[in-house]
This record gives C-alpha cells, structure tokens and sequence, in this order.
C-alpha cells in the first residue's frame, strides 16, 4: 500500500467517525472534537491527493481544512446576530 492510500484511507476514516458521532448525537456539530477532527481528515486527505496529483479534490479538501480551521479558532463565518 502506498503512503497516498494509507494518508487517505486515514482522513477518510476519521472523516466518517466525526460524521457518525455527529449523526448519532454522540459529538455535536459545535464541538471542538468535531471540528478538530474535520481539520484533520480534511488535511490527510488533501496531502494523499497532492501526492497523486489530484488537484479538484486538493482544492476541495483545502477548502475544507481552511474552514475547519479557523471554526476551531473561532473566526467569524459571517453570520450576526445583531437586531435592527
């Protein structure tokens, strides 16, 4: 197995338990764990696609990792709740 398979096979993996945990109720959404879990899975998988060349799903996976991110550092997503 080449180092590609097992990085993506890894993000895939902690991907979906991250999806389960949530669909489950047992992580919510809002959850660091979650979203640190997103982070990396995201980043394991945009490292196995650079490796071949995939670059559609390297920029999906970036996206993914860059959102995560600064979720987990609490930046804004351009939502408010201030009332007129």
């Amino acid at each position: 197995m080449k180092l590609s398979d097992v990085l993506a096979s890894a993000g895939v993996i902690i991907l979906l338990i991250a999806f389960l945990l949530n669909l489950y109720k047992k992580l919510p959404a809002q959850s660091k764990a979650y979203t640190l879990m997103n982070f990396i899975g995201a980043m394991l998988c945009c490292v196995s696609s650079i490796l071949i060349k995939f670059y559609p799903f390297v920029v999906l996976e970036a996206i993914w990792a860059t959102f995560a991110i600064l979720s987990l550092f609490g930046v804004p997503r351009g939502t408010s709740n201030d009332k007129d």
